[in-house]
């Protein structure tokens, strides 16, 4: 499977990308499906089922409402995040929903749109639409959101094989021993080979004006976070710190990177909170490489970006390439999916994939990015993703800030030594995998263990 740059880092909205952004995408697709099968106009309902831990963490999630969303034809990088709650509530009153944008049919909220107790096999991120007609029904699919956004339909499930792609890469890898073997056959640097095989779907300037336009959202959703107060939206009465920890700082003035450590650790934490504070209250994001962990990756840049004044926009570009490369290897050999394999798919790709970008504009060889992300990834090993509530907060805001830090001294750590190492990160990510195999459910994105149950609602 050929994955680009532009897979793992996806314009979304909040909170989470497997369960708002990958059933949103579900759901259009199947609206959009019912166009190209000439049956939009002849349906006159449709359901939706969520099984496993879209059920489970759902409303939480907001899966209920992505899939409504879509289903009126809505895709997550252009849906304006501010006028759902207005059109959800419509939607309530009247009883009548627009299907892909046109066909006027009634929609339940309750016995249309099914949170069940039960799971389906490929994936605990399972859910299927069925469209009726006058005389029954007219189309069904099941689809699965895999992490990050990504979907997979049945038929590609049931075949035991990630989507294919006729794109041939360059350089194409499935190993970080094959990629680091690439590098010094060719004398690339990670960026250019990753540079080098995105040439394979765009030109040079569409795949550095794209990654700017990742720059940008991210740039916004920090300076949203920064500018936003009050409580978080789900019931747990979380306060937004961001903005108050933003004000805070400057009155401190701006620290030096090099000798104001923990003054330029806040900075990385309030970046951080500022991201996750902002996705959790549903606004507009990137998958990097999910939305529960969006705020490790960007606040690990915005560090870099702040506080070196030689910095520039070749250094954006370099630091995604690097990156993806980390995250491609993450998502080919284990997961990026906290339901798969708990948030150490999650928080902990996310870091190695921050330690690993970092590295490279920090002038890293092959060899000690590599270094970097394998230090970042392995810290994260058995993480649990139990979200209190449900919701993309206590833990998970936190949690990026703490791993954003972790991934700036992984960084640190492997730009001292020269990329030799006793463990490497294939065998990190491998043991990632197996972890999260042997993870009890209730550990990943179920909200039935954890956390989760050490908090009661009163």
């Amino acid at each position: 499977m050929a994955i680009s740059v532009f897979d793992l880092f996806k314009v979304g909205i909040g909170p989470s990308s497997s369960h708002t952004v990958g059933p949103m995408r579900a759901a259009a697709s199947f609206a959009q499906a019912l166009a190209d099968q000439q049956v939009l106009s002849d349906t006159r309902r449709v359901e939706v089922r969520l099984y496993g831990s879209l059920s489970a963490t759902g409303v939480g999630h907001a899966t209920d409402r992505a899939c409504v969303m879509g289903l009126m034809g809505e895709w997550p990088d252009q849906v304006d995040p501010t006028s759902i709650n207005a059109r959800i509530q419509q939607l309530r009153e009247s009883g009548r929903l627009l299907l892909a944008g046109t066909q006027d049919i009634a929609f339940n909220w309750h016995s249309d749109l099914l949170l069940l107790d039960e799971s389906l096999p490929y994936h605990p991120n399972a859910m299927s639409l069925h469209a009726y007609g006058e005389t029954g029904l007219l189309s069904e699919q099941t689809y699965y959101s895999v992490g990050g956004g990504f979907i997979i339909d049945a038929a590609e499930a049931a075949s035991g094989n990630a989507p294919t792609s006729d794109v041939h890469l360059p350089y194409d890898f499935s190993s970080a021993v094959e990629l680091l073997a690439l590098c010094n056959k060719h004398g690339l640097r990670v960026s250019e080979l990753m540079m080098a095989n995105e040439r394979a779907w765009r030109s040079d300037a569409e795949i550095r004006s794209g990654l700017l336009h990742i720059w940008s959202v991210m740039r916004e959703c920090v300076e949203q976070g920064l500018r936003d107060e009050g409580i978080l939206p789900g019931g747990l009465d979380v306060p937004r710190r961001a903005a108050k920890l933003h004000r805070s700082l400057l009155e401190i003035g701006k620290p030096n990177v090099i000798t104001s450590t923990l003054s330029a650790m806040e900075w990385v934490n309030l970046f951080a909170l500022a991201v996750n504070e902002e996705n959790a209250a549903g606004g507009r994001m990137v998958t990097a490489p999910t939305n529960g962990a969006a705020g490790i990756i960007p606040a690990v840049l915005h560090y870099y970006m702040k506080f070196n004044a030689n910095a520039s926009d070749d250094d954006v570009v370099n630091f995604f390439l690097a990156a993806a490369a980390v995250g491609i290897l993450c998502k080919k050999n284990a997961s990026i999916s906290g339901a798969e394999v708990g948030c150490q798919g999650e928080v902990g790709s996310a870091c190695a994939m921050a330690a690993a970008g970092l590295a490279e504009i920090l002038g890293a060889t092959p060899e000690q990015l590599e270094n970097a992300a394998e230090i970042g990834l392995e810290h994260n090993l058995g993480l649990t993703c139990d979200p209190v509530g449900g919701l993309v907060q206590v833990p998970c805001i936190e949690r990026n800030a703490i791993a954003a830090v972790k991934a700036i001294n992984a960084t640190q750590m492997a730009l001292r030594g020269d990329g030799k190492h006793f463990i490497s990160l294939d065998r990190v990510i491998r043991t990632m995998r197996d972890t999260g195999a042997d993870m009890h459910d209730k550990y990943k994105e179920t909200s039935r263990g954890g956390l989760a149950v050490s908090w009661v609602e009163c």
